[in-house]
């Protein structure tokens, strides 16, 4: 393999940016791009969590319960527009096909060897200069009825199966939660996850790239990218064309308008979610809260709350939807006491690269000099770090690490 002295990545996220800071740490001259800017995709208002205890596949038996429901509740968390769309449907047929116990339990497997480094990734990050913090916590994990809590605990023991370190307990009945209503009557803690301020974590990581000397391009929109003898050529509207030895695509849920052309054919379906963030009266919360059942994460952030929560498989382009902060609101509105859900400020809705496999891509692809780091749905906060560490040692070696292997973007 030739020796490798510079490489462009397109996408401005925790993927691509953390790729960026990997390949610095290798000797690698990096140009970043992005045809917005830092975090203006999915990493800036999602719920920061980064909890290897709860990386899991999206898609699992319980979907084929609970999925034909959600598509006859317009407040449901998981959304689907009603419309003429054969793309969507075609990955929604590939993503229920994948609702089965065996591939739940193929894809938990693929996915613990990155998980089991996703923390350590962040402090690598944290001791080489990125001023940032990611802050241990304890989770509180709340159910309005027991029976509810059954299957979130079975989920965690399958997790524990695998080879995650599951520290989950039963609160003891009688022992108030601050800010939780009595309407909460079965509460847990979990233990040995951290949470983020993302977009303020990801600004660092891009603040740290471009100190290394790094040039950091906004408002770079990529029109074309192609092998050239010697490398890779991007065509940049606006900017003059960059040419490098490598080139990484890491545009989230926008993969596949640049790296279909280079055989990746796995379809990315941009699975959007929402947050916005409420005050909270007295002493803040100073730890996530978690609703399994209404699937909503709640996360401090800058003396507010975050709430964050649905999956709606919409366009990645698409405006805010407004019907679905009403409907986390409505959700998680008899559950609070002291927060007050009608002061939002930041409502955000950011598309998550979905696969229908639950599986990211990172890797090559079948373009000389062209990989890709992408579709890890719900956890690119998570595993980013580990997955730009992966792919950065690919790129400058040529062989690719364990943790990555599972995926594989031409598979």
């Amino acid at each position: 393999m030739s020796e490798m002295k510079t490489a462009t990545v397109v996408g401005a996220g925790m993927v691509g940016l953390a790729t960026a800071w990997h390949l610095q740490e290798r000797g690698v001259e990096v140009t970043v791009l992005d045809r917005h800017g830092v975090a203006a995709g999915a990493s800036w208002g999602n719920a920061g969590w980064l909890t290897p205890g709860l990386v899991m596949p999206l898609a699992d038996p319980s979907l084929w319960a609970y999925g034909p429901k959600a598509m006859l509740d317009p407040s449901a968390a998981l959304s689907v527009p009603f419309r003429l769309d054969g793309a969507l449907w075609s990955f929604l047929a590939r993503f229920m096909a994948n609702a089965t116990h065996g591939a739940w339990q193929r894809a938990m497997a693929a996915l613990t060897p990155i998980d089991q480094v996703a923390l350590e990734a962040y402090d690598e990050l944290e001791a080489g200069g990125v001023h940032a913090t990611s802050h241990p916590s304890r989770w509180v994990v709340g159910f309005e009825r027991e029976r509810e809590s059954r299957p979130f605990v079975h989920e965690l023991r399958e997790s524990a199966r695998a080879g995650r370190e599951i520290r989950l307990s039963r609160m003891p009945d009688g022992v108030r939660v601050p800010h939780l209503s009595r309407a909460v009557q079965s509460t847990w803690t979990l233990e040995g996850q951290r949470y983020i301020d993302p977009g303020a974590y990801v600004q660092a990581l891009a603040t740290s790239v471009s100190a290394r000397g790094a040039k950091v391009l906004s408002d770079a929109r990529v029109e074309g990218v192609r092998a050239v003898p010697g490398g890779v050529e991007v065509t940049v509207r606006g900017h003059d064309t960059v040419k490098s030895d490598a080139v990484v695509l890491a545009t989230g849920a926008w993969l596949p308008e640049l790296a279909q052309r280079f055989g990746v054919r796995t379809r990315v379906q941009a699975g959007r979610g929402y947050s916005f963030s409420v005050p909270v009266e007295g002493p803040p919360i100073d730890h996530p809260v978690y609703f399994p059942a209404r699937r909503v994460a709640c996360t401090p952030y800058q003396g507010r709350l975050r709430i964050a929560g649905t999956m709606e498989f919409r366009g990645p382009d698409e405006p805010l939807q407004p019907a679905r902060v009403d409907a986390i609101v409505s959700s998680v509105r008899g559950l609070f006491e002291g927060v007050d859900l009608d002061s939002r400020e930041d409502e955000w809705v950011g598309s998550r690269p979905v696969t229908p496999d639950g599986l990211p891509l990172v890797g090559r692809t079948a373009a000389p000099g062209v990989y890709v780091a992408g579709g890890h749905g719900m956890w690119g906060m998570v595993l980013g770090p580990a997955t730009g560490r992966a792919l950065a040692a690919l790129i400058t070696t040529g062989q690719v690490p364990e943790e990555i292997r599972p995926f594989d973007p031409l598979r």
